[in-house]
């Protein structure tokens, strides 16, 4: 398949009063046609900042770009002047935002918001929008379109906002959905509901995802391939099953531990991951889970890890996994 999102040497930074904040450092991943790619890892690592980045919807100051390119299709994103990305916003890459509630105008009818994303990049009459507005909530399963597309965000429930978010974002049938934590707030039913209509509007629509999430139930359920994130940097990317069966990072071993079982015994307890990232206007030398990996080497405090691959393009960020290391005497 063909790649059409290929991001390379991503640098992301925020000049603030105190400093430089390195939220993004030096970051490589793509994503192939009709697949979905997650992004996981703690809040702060740098998951939201990415995503942002490929809109470019970050605003220049306090953000700089120092590094890196976003290829979409052939094109480097990163060069594109503000009117090509709002020809690229909403027509050829869409983003569903965690809170919907803040990301639909209250004082706007949730079909005119549906008419105005599809007006921008087509010309269609009001009657033609509203019976696409209407089609595009009959998909996401809002019940009774007709009605619902002349109400106002406040008047559905978190799960419907959401829906009207998907079918929002869809509208323009976008090759690239991203997706940031778009199910945080909803309960485990709603939840559920929503991953089955992405999943059925990407087979539908032919659109690859990025999935950004700190769910691994999520993860599980939706990705094709998963990249690690901490710190601003990647830590470990395979496919799913890569992650979930061999886990070869510290911290992505953390991550999984810390997930609840259905298996587990009422007595059992979580294995929470002590302490806290490291500050990332002053970035250590070294690897930058040291401080709380309970498998630490001398060489992790002050010597950056590289990637290596654990074979079939597993890649992690470990000391460990170095070709020279040893179990017995560490790296040789």
């Amino acid at each position: 398949m063909e790649k059409i999102l290929d991001v390379k040497n991503l640098q992301v930074s925020f000049q603030t009063f105190f400093g430089e904040v390195e939220a993004v450092r030096d970051i490589s991943f793509s994503l192939e046609e009709g697949k979905t790619l997650a992004i996981v890892g703690e809040s702060g690592c740098g998951k939201s900042v990415t995503a942002n980045s490929i809109m470019q919807l970050l605003p220049k100051p306090p953000v700089v770009y120092k590094g890196g390119e976003i290829i979409y299709k052939g094109e480097d994103l990163l060069k594109k002047s503000e009117k090509e990305m709002t020809e690229i916003r909403g027509n050829m890459i869409s983003m569903v935002f965690q809170d919907p509630m803040t990301s639909l105008n209250p004082t706007m009818k949730v079909g005119a918001q549906i008419i105005e994303g599809v007006r921008r990049h087509r010309n269609i009459s009001n009657e033609e929008g509203r019976k696409y507005a209407i089609e595009m909530l009959e998909r996401v399963s809002v019940p009774q379109p007709e009605k619902r597309v002349n109400q106002y965000p406040h008047e559905f429930s978190g799960g419907m906002r959401q829906r009207v978010m998907i079918a929002l974002a869809m509208a323009s049938k976008p090759s690239l959905l991203i997706a940031d934590e778009p199910t945080t707030a909803l309960d485990v039913t709603v939840q559920a509901q929503i991953l089955k209509l992405m999943k059925t509007l990407q087979k539908e629509f032919g659109a690859s995802i990025i999935l950004i999430t700190h769910d691994l139930g999520v993860v599980a359920d939706m990705a094709d391939d998963v990249i690690v994130m901490y710190a601003g940097q990647i830590v470990e990317k395979g496919t799913v099953d890569d992650i979930f069966k061999n886990p070869s990072h510290p911290y992505t071993q953390k991550l999984l531990a810390a997930v609840p079982k259905l298996t587990m015994d009422r007595n059992e307890t979580l294995h929470a991951i002590d302490g806290t990232p490291p500050d990332l206007y002053k970035p250590p030398q070294g690897c930058a889970f040291f401080d709380r990996c309970d498998q630490a080497m001398v060489i992790c405090e002050n010597h950056m890890p590289g990637f290596f691959d654990s074979g079939s393009g597993h890649y992690n960020r470990c000391w460990k996994n170095h070709p020279s290391y040893t179990r017995n005497g560490g790296a040789e």
